[in-house]
């Protein structure tokens, strides 16, 4: 019995047979090895398909915004409405971006490190906006109270809309840090809060910089919100813009004034990105966190989680109610089921191939630092921020020129949901690559694994939790998308979404009410599911 070796004594005495150096053990485990090698093919040619994807809209505006040549866009980019535009639209950014930060960290630290009383219910709440399609919460808002027009009504729509983006990370984030560490300081003089900001924060950083630049993508990418609420933003002017002319390239330039913006955000994200080496071997500690006890504070902290989820869910539905209960006599329900089904059939196709597409780009963000892994990743978020009819438009137009029989079919639909949410699932399948330590894959590899195998038995099970969970999110995010849907969906067919705004825009408010509570409920299903988890 004593010379017996188990597969725990093998994996706790791996990193001291690899010879890594003290500095490379920084945070207790060794530094990944497979960020010094060159990424495997089975996870870069899947990358790679999922990037030329999600460039292909950048090659339509590209083609639309030289046809005139580079003076005629240099022209456009320095008019004074295109500089107005851009502080507009950072500006909104920047308040909705520091608004949500603080809504979600909040939340997540009250929910779950802390004596909170109903901690539970808040968490499943803090989910449940993400079932609340932007342009119907602006709609509630705008319905209510008119003088939130403008800048405050984008704000208040969007920052509800979004603050889950960043809850739903740092709340996995904090459940599945290991208490020892918190312990460890506490055992070395300092107090609750002071291990909390010095061992768990620094953890929380990589988890809250992708929730912020998933709210910046999709407030710069936001076209419903911002035309309900009347603040002009470059989403507004690119569709005016295409509305108003048949010359596609003001349009255009302003779409790649856009991009541009993403870019370097997505560049700003990565220099927050601190070194990996916050995992721990196993699935889990046996033991949970010691929670804060809030004390005095106990009134506050229930009245902010109250206060959020009044605005943030209930006055959107007690709304949606109020239209419901104002009678709807022309009500059809064969075009209400078959929309139905159709968003719950996309919405499902979508989520399985995006998600089949992150994954990999997910494990070489995570696990292989080299420029080619950056460029694949920065490549699938250039995309995100192109607005959904500039994202259709391009589609079109590639399909009428080069794959005809694909237009206005579902195969061209889905290509457009990867294009506008791979971000989603990839920032999920990356934060849960780097919660399973990478000692692991080297252990699968002394074995004898190959860069198949590693996958297929360690990578993918330990991060299996969490790519649910962004498939999840897609689910959802998809459920919601209008303007790519407007113009790709097949002839005849409706989803609840482009019903909703069909209804919408011919007044009828208590006609659209059936299918905006069919999204909230439809979509609250897997909201709820994301909050029991979190």
């Amino acid at each position: 019995m004593k010379n017996r070796v188990t597969e725990q004594d093998r994996v706790t005495a791996a990193p001291a047979r690899t010879g890594d150096s003290p500095r490379a053990r920084r945070g207790g485990f060794p530094r990944p090895r497979a960020g010094r090698r060159t990424p495997p093919l089975v996870l870069l040619l899947p990358a790679a398909a999922a990037a030329v994807i999600a460039l292909l809209p950048l090659g339509y505006l590209a083609v639309r915004a030289l046809e005139r040549g580079t003076g005629f866009a240099l022209d456009i980019v320095l008019e004074q409405r295109t500089l107005e535009l851009l502080g507009r639209s950072l500006g909104l950014t920047a308040i909705v971006v520091s608004a949500s930060l603080v809504l979600g960290i909040s939340l997540a630290w009250l929910t779950v490190r802390t004596d909170l009383p109903g901690r539970k219910a808040f968490g499943v709440l803090a989910t449940l906006p993400l079932a609340v399609p932007s342009y119907v919460a602006a709609f509630t808002w705008i319905s209510a109270a008119p003088s939130l027009a403008g800048l405050a009504g984008a704000c208040i729509t969007l920052t509800f809309a979004c603050f889950p983006y960043v809850y739903l990370p740092v709340a996995a984030v904090l459940r599945g840090i290991d208490p020892a560490q918190e312990e460890a300081a506490r055992s070395l003089g300092s107090g609750a809060w002071r291990a909390f900001r010095t061992v768990a924060l620094p953890q929380l950083r990589p988890a809250a910089a992708g929730g912020a630049i998933l709210v910046a993508l999709y407030v710069l990418s936001d076209f419903g919100s911002v035309s309900i609420t009347r603040y002009d933003t470059f989403t507004r002017a690119i569709h005016t813009s295409y509305q108003a002319s048949f010359d596609r390239t003001p349009a255009a330039v302003l779409g790649c004034v856009l991009v541009a913006m993403t870019v370097l955000l997505v560049a700003a994200e990565h220099r927050t990105r601190g070194r990996a080496g916050h995992a721990r071997t196993g699935r889990g500690s046996a033991r949970p966190p010691v929670r804060l006890r809030l004390g005095a504070w106990t009134g506050p902290a229930l009245a902010w989680c109250t206060a959020v989820a009044a605005a943030s869910v209930a006055f959107p539905l007690l709304t949606l109610g109020y239209w419901l209960t104002v009678g709807n006599s022309g009500f059809d329900g064969a075009k209400f089921w078959s929309a139905t089904l159709t968003t719950l059939t996309v919405a499902a196709v979508g989520a399985l191939v995006t998600t089949l597409l992150a994954l990999p780009v997910g494990v070489l963000s995570a696990r292989h630092r080299g420029r080619l892994a950056r460029l694949l990743e920065q490549s699938v978020y250039a995309g995100h921020a192109v607005p959904g009819i500039t994202v259709g438009l391009a589609l079109v137009f590639f399909a009428v020129r080069y794959a005809y029989p694909l237009y206005q079919e579902y195969p061209l639909l889905i290509v457009a949901y990867v294009v506008l949410f791979l971000p989603v699932a990839v920032g999920a399948a990356r934060a849960a690559v780097l919660q399973s330590p990478p000692v692991l894959e080297d252990v699968a590899r002394s074995l004898g694994r190959g860069p198949i195998g590693v996958l297929r038995e360690v990578t993918v099970p330990l991060a299996a939790p969490g790519v649910a969970a962004g498939a999840a999110l897609t689910f959802v995010v998809i459920m919601k998308e209008l303007p790519a849907t407007l113009l790709l969906r097949p002839t005849g067919a409706d989803t609840l979404a482009t019903r909703l705004w069909t209804e919408t825009g011919a007044g009828a408010f208590a006609g659209a009410a059936p299918y905006a509570a069919a999204i909230v409920l439809l979509a609250a299903v897997p909201s709820y599911l994301l909050g029991r988890r979190s």
